[in-house]
């Protein structure tokens, strides 16, 4: 990976790119120091330490949501009104058109998701003001109210216009390269708080650091063997003669990753059992807010079921999006390609599909796994995991995602030089 940013920087092209990016990060940082005014950020770091869930969006925001500052809320609306949107795009056929129709029509869902949204992020920070936040308040007027959640709003619309420009300016996913900052920009506070454990308080044994340093780097080369694996299909393309020239002839393959969809599941996951604490908000005092806290805590059975179940179902989702048999097997059939084996046209989507679903069940179960097991771990062993397998899995996956278009792009500009 070093090897890879040391040759892309010595291209003047990738070098402004990796700029522009280190500065958006950079601006996003600062941005996560900025406070809401009128609100007492110690009374929410005191919430948040009290509470898994909170502490995971903390995590995610990158400390901004401990300090209740103007950017809180991160990403999560925005990848709620992305799934929202991929839902709907299979549900609506005029959705259905407008993906279909190439860039012009995915421009269009993009902008319909940018106005979800705004709508979803003004809702979830009037439920952060009314509810977590109602005790950190100092005005606590409709126009207190009404200010507060319009800043955590416009901090919201600002962090998807910085991960667009990212996205289209800079190296790798925006959106997914923000979550990665957040998440790295919290690890010397874990480093210090597991030395103060180990040797300063000394309610933690010394010997549990060496246990907890390998256990993540079995994780990490995990993460990294299984999203390297794929299984390659064999296509072979019969010869055609088209005047006095012949085509075809050669062999290729079709590659099917085991994971597929990277960390987007692991995203979409804690997105949605984010939902419940938020709607909990809105109701301090009753019996719904009670259950909440107790059932969706990071730790209860509850919550690591459904946490494994939303992976496995986000997992095949995405996979069916960004991967159609029938469409592949119909280009094959088209320019002469075929399975060894196996018939053109519908026999070959078949065996596409039975083998994308056999190596996304591994990929989903996997995800699942690592997601879980740190989650259980801590439980039993009282070990806290400061880093469980949710953050491993997006740091790597960002890490191995953003490497791979400095490679792609890299391979660009060198066959530009063959062909000049």
């Amino acid at each position: 990976m070093l090897n890879t940013f040391k040759n892309a920087w010595k291209i003047e092209d990738l070098r402004k790119k990796i700029i522009y990016t280190l500065l958006m990060l950079l601006v996003y940082r600062v941005g996560t120091f900025i406070p809401v005014p009128g609100i007492d950020s110690s009374y929410m770091r005191d919430l948040v330490s009290g509470n898994t869930l909170l502490g995971l969006l903390d995590i995610i925001s990158g400390g901004a949501f401990g300090n209740f500052t103007v950017l809180a809320m991160g990403i999560t609306p925005y990848i709620n009104a992305s799934i929202i949107m991929n839902l709907l795009t299979v549900a609506i056929p005029r959705l259905e058109q407008l993906a279909k129709e190439g860039e012009e029509g995915r421009k269009k869902i993009a902008q319909y998701s940018r106005y979800l949204t705004v709508i979803l992020a003004f809702i979830q920070a009037i439920g952060f003001t009314y509810g977590l936040a109602q005790g950190a308040l100092q005005n606590k007027t409709v126009w207190g109210y009404f200010v507060v959640a319009l800043t955590l709003t416009a901090g919201t619309a600002f962090l998807m216009w910085l991960g667009e420009q990212i996205t289209d300016k800079g190296i790798g996913n925006g959106i997914s390269l923000i979550i990665f900052t957040s998440i790295i920009s919290r690890l010397p506070i874990a480093i210090a708080s597991l030395w103060q454990l180990a040797f300063v308080t000394k309610t933690m044994s010394p010997w549990n650091i060496p246990v907890i340093i390998v256990f993540a780097i079995l994780m990490i080369a995990g993460v990294i063997f299984v999203d390297s694996g794929e299984r390659r299909i064999p296509v072979q393309y019969s010869k055609r003669v088209v005047g006095r020239r012949v085509y075809g002839g050669q062999s290729t393959h079709i590659p099917i990753k085991v994971n597929s969809s990277g960390v987007l599941p692991i995203i979409f996951a804690v997105s949605i059992l984010s939902l419940p604490q938020i709607i909990a908000q809105f109701f301090p005092a009753s019996g719904f807010y009670v259950w909440v806290d107790k059932y969706f805590d990071q730790r209860s059975a509850l919550y690591g079921v459904l946490y494994a179940l939303f992976i496995i179902f986000f997992t095949f989702f995405y996979t069916q999006i960004s991967f159609n048999p029938i469409e592949v097997a119909n280009n094959l059939k088209q320019y002469g390609g075929f399975v060894q084996g196996i018939r053109p046209g519908r026999p070959t989507a078949e065996y596409l599909m039975r083998i994308s679903n056999r190596m996304t069940l591994v990929g989903a179960l996997f995800l699942a796994t690592v997601a879980i097991v740190p989650i259980a771990a801590s439980g039993a062993s009282g070990i806290p995991m400061y880093f469980g397998g949710t953050a491993v899995l997006i740091v790597v996956g960002v890490a191995l995602e953003s490497v791979k278009q400095l490679e792609a792009q890299m391979l660009m500009r060198h066959y530009r030089g063959f062909l000049k």
